[in-house]
């Protein structure tokens, strides 16, 4: 075996031998996202990342109230009654999921930011790959090995594991409860975290020690493989420590869950913040999105599996926002949600809906800057099995503003973690001091009207633009694949009319896109 490939599989065996109110935790030494933190740890600033694995159906999760009639011909067998869904403070054009009562207050009570139509160019509806991107903050046409916060924990400690924990930083640097190893902490020699299935069942650990090894390459990970181990112990003490001297103050937990439960998962996370661990990132999840068939219950839509699952997300969501909140370390810490993929707008014969494109996730938390971030997705008036959400916003731009705005990442080390320029999101409250006013953004560009529509051989689109600076106008087909760019030029603020050439296109639905750096809108065209 290759030492890179050994380091790689030695890293993602290692065991964290401890369990917390019967969770097992996997230790995350330094994931990428821990990487921006690097040595910025001491500002106490936590995110935790709510992994929805499956694909969430974010058109019933997040609801688009002033596309109705239309989401109800596309999705009879599945769509919410109208009356059932949860009005938003301030707009009455999105509701949430009548499940959602939980995140709804968070959002009410001014801590939660809904980010519209996350995903990324060209998207790929397999589960694995789809995670993969997210997880490398790769292109669709790229494969990436490694993570995207493993690469910058490379360059940020290029001995690990040698030297840690050490004086300055004694903590682990993120943890993960539960059993998955993300690519996200990858990096490019060796995995930067520490992974634990059953910790009740693993090895002995060795003595603290090292100990004498042979002068050969097998000696060599050998060795390895003890200070691995020896780590493990000390992060151990840690944690126990920690959790020994946190608490939980919040009555909003459900009783009597333990395993994988959301809540519960996240209500450990809230106790070892607050008994003094100062690990920057945690990772839970939650399984079961991949809604397929009887998302919903017969002859009640309200009821049924996606239903179970939004309902245990906004249970523990506001359970632990009011635990952190009593506990009084509600300023130090951030959340935020997603899933790989969300789900196509026309639901399927078997009451359920099949993999689609982009999805809203939320980020809530007292730093952030509450409203919704972006337009409803529009839904065609008549729809086919291949119709998808489009998406407006890249993942990456959600990423590097977390990483600029809550962990104070320069732009310049935001832009060589990801590997490109992505313009930030008015998510936070101190973004907004780059942009004039949340309403400026939403308002930057838009698209007027597109007229035929239907249309055959050509339409003309009008739209307009406050800010000015480079725009481009795309069409996609209904899988989201790049059919035409109709221009990418500069522009000055103002109202503007470009004619489409429709010729040669097949018939069916089509997606409008109108980008500028900072956001995106679009529209849906029927080609006869």
């Amino acid at each position: 075996m290759k030492r890179r490939s050994f380091l790689k599989a030695a890293a993602a065996s290692t065991v964290l031998p401890i369990s917390l109110n019967g969770m097992n935790l996997r230790s995350l030494q330094h994931t990428g996202l821990l990487g921006a933190l690097g040595k910025r740890s001491a500002n106490g600033k936590v995110l935790v990342i709510i992994q929805l694995n499956g694909g969430n159906d974010g058109l019933n999760m997040v609801i688009p109230l002033d596309q109705y009639q239309n989401l109800t011909k596309a999705r009879s067998n599945v769509v919410l009654q109208e009356s059932s869904v949860l009005a938003l403070k301030n707009t009455t054009k999105t509701g949430l999921h009548p499940k959602m009562l939980g995140a709804r207050r968070i959002y009410d009570n001014n801590k939660m930011s809904i980010v519209q139509s996350v995903g990324y160019p060209q998207p790929d509806f397999s589960h694995f790959r789809s995670m993969d991107i997210w997880m490398s903050a790769s292109n669709s046409n790229e494969v990436l090995t490694n993570g995207w916060v493993g690469r910058y924990l490379d360059k940020r400690y290029p001995k690990y594991p040698q030297g840690y924990p050490n004086a300055s930083m004694k903590d682990p640097l993120a943890l993960q409860i539960g059993p998955l190893v993300s690519l996200a902490f990858m990096g490019p020699i060796t995995n930067m975290g520490m992974a634990v299935t059953n910790p009740s069942s693993v090895y002995d650990l060795l003595d603290n020690a090292v100990g004498e090894v042979p002068a050969t390459p097998a000696g060599d990970e050998l060795a390895y493989i003890r200070l691995l181990s020896q780590q493990t112990n000390e992060y151990a003490d840690v944690i126990k420590n920690a959790a020994a001297k946190g608490t939980n103050k919040s009555t909003k937990y459900p009783t009597g869950v333990r395993g994988g439960n959301l809540a519960e998962q996240l209500k450990i996370v809230a106790r070892l913040v607050h008994g003094g661990l100062q690990t920057p990132v945690y990772m839970v999840s939650l399984g079961g999105f991949d809604t397929h068939s009887a998302q919903v219950q017969a002859g009640d839509t309200k009821e049924g599996s996606h239903a179970d699952l939004l309902s245990q997300l906004s249970i523990a969501m506001e359970a632990f926002q009011d635990d952190l909140e009593l506990l009084g370390i509600s300023d130090r810490v951030v959340s935020m949600t997603f899933s790989e993929f969300g789900r196509r707008v026309q639901s399927n014969a078997s009451t359920g809906t099949d993999h689609g494109a982009a999805a809203p996730l939320m980020v809530f938390g007292d730093a952030v800057q509450p409203g919704i971030i972006g337009n409803n997705p529009s839904i065609p008036s008549a729809t086919t099995v291949n119709d998808n959400v489009p998406m407006q916003f890249d993942f990456r731009q959600v990423y590097g503003s977390i990483l600029q705005d809550w962990f104070e990442l320069p732009p310049s080390e935001v832009k060589a973690l990801l590997g490109e320029d992505f313009n930030t999101l008015p998510i936070f409250k101190n973004s907004l001091s780059r942009i004039d006013a949340f309403a400026d953004f939403m308002t930057q560009i838009s698209i007027g009207a597109v007229f035929p529509n239907p249309a055959k051989d050509r339409a003309l689109i009008s739209y307009r633009t406050d800010g000015g600076g480079t725009l481009q106008l795309c069409i996609y087909d209904s899988l989201g694949r790049l059919i035409q760019t109709c221009f990418n030029k500069p522009h000055h603020s103002g109202e503007y009319e470009h004619e489409l050439d429709l010729k040669g296109l097949t018939p069916g639905n089509y997606i409008i896109q109108l980008r500028s750096p900072l956001k995106s809108d679009t529209q849906v065209l029927h080609v006869m």
